[in-house]
C-alpha cells in the first residue's frame, strides 16, 4: 500500500495538467501549421498585407471579390478582406478550441459555423455566397451590408495545373478512382478545395 502526502498528490495533478496543456498547444500548433500550408497553396492568401493595401487592391473590383491576409490585430491570425456594396471591408477570422470561424457580434457568434481550416471556412462562404447570388433574396436587413465571397484575388496568375485541380475537385470526390497516374492523383489530393 502506498501513501501519498497532499504535496505529492498536488505535484502529480500539476504534472498531468501540464501534459494536457502541452498536448493542446501541440495540437493547436499543428492545426495552425496545416492551415498555413493549405492557405499558401490557394494563391489568394496575401500574407502580411495591410488593411489599406487590401483596400487599394479591392477598390475597383466587383462586389464579392476577396482575399485572405494576416490579421493586424494580435488576437487574430487571419482576416478576410472583401468588396461589399459600400466598398472594401475586413472581417477577422477567429481561432479557438482548434476551430476557425468568422468573428462577429456576441449574439450571432454561437450560431456561426466552425471549420478545421481557413480554406474550408472560405470555401463554405463562397458556396453560400454563390447560392445567395443566384437567388433573389439579396436584401439584407436595414443598416447591414451583405458580405459576399464570390471571386478570389490571386497574388499572381494561378497555374493551369492548379486551376484544373480545382475544376476536377469540383467535379468529383473520388480522385482515387480516376484513370490517372498516381503522381497526378497525389497532386489532385494535395489541394482538395473548390476555391
Amino acid at each position: 500500500m502506498t501513501c501519498h502526502s497532499s504535496d505529492s498528490t498536488e505535484t502529480i495533478e500539476n504534472e498531468r495538467r501540464s501534459e494536457t496543456e502541452s498536448r493542446v498547444v501541440d495540437s493547436d500548433q499543428n492545426r495552425i501549421a496545416a492551415a498555413m500550408r493549405d492557405l499558401k497553396k490557394t494563391g489568394w492568401y496575401w500574407g502580411s498585407l495591410t488593411a489599406s493595401e487590401a483596400k487599394e487592391i479591392l477598390q475597383d473590383t466587383p462586389e464579392g471579390t476577396f482575399l485572405v491576409r494576416d490579421s493586424s490585430q494580435r488576437d487574430y491570425l487571419f482576416t478576410i478582406s472583401a468588396k461589399t456594396s459600400v466598398g472594401p471591408t475586413n472581417l477577422r477570422i477567429e481561432y479557438k478550441d482548434g476551430k476557425f470561424k468568422l468573428d462577429s457580434v456576441v449574439l450571432i457568434k454561437p450560431k456561426l459555423k466552425q471549420f478545421d481550416s481557413v480554406v474550408h471556412l472560405v470555401e463554405h462562404y463562397v458556396f453560400l455566397s454563390r447560392t445567395l447570388k443566384g437567388s433573389e433574396s439579396l436584401n439584407p436587413p436595414n443598416g447591414t451590408v451583405q458580405l459576399l465571397l464570390t471571386k478570389p484575388v490571386y497574388t499572381s496568375i494561378p497555374s493551369l495545373q492548379h486551376l484544373c485541380r480545382i475544376s476536377i475537385n469540383k467535379a468529383t470526390k473520388r480522385i482515387q478512382d480516376l484513370p490517372l497516374p498516381n503522381r497526378l492523383k497525389d497532386y489532385l489530393t494535395d489541394y482538395i478545395y473548390h476555391v
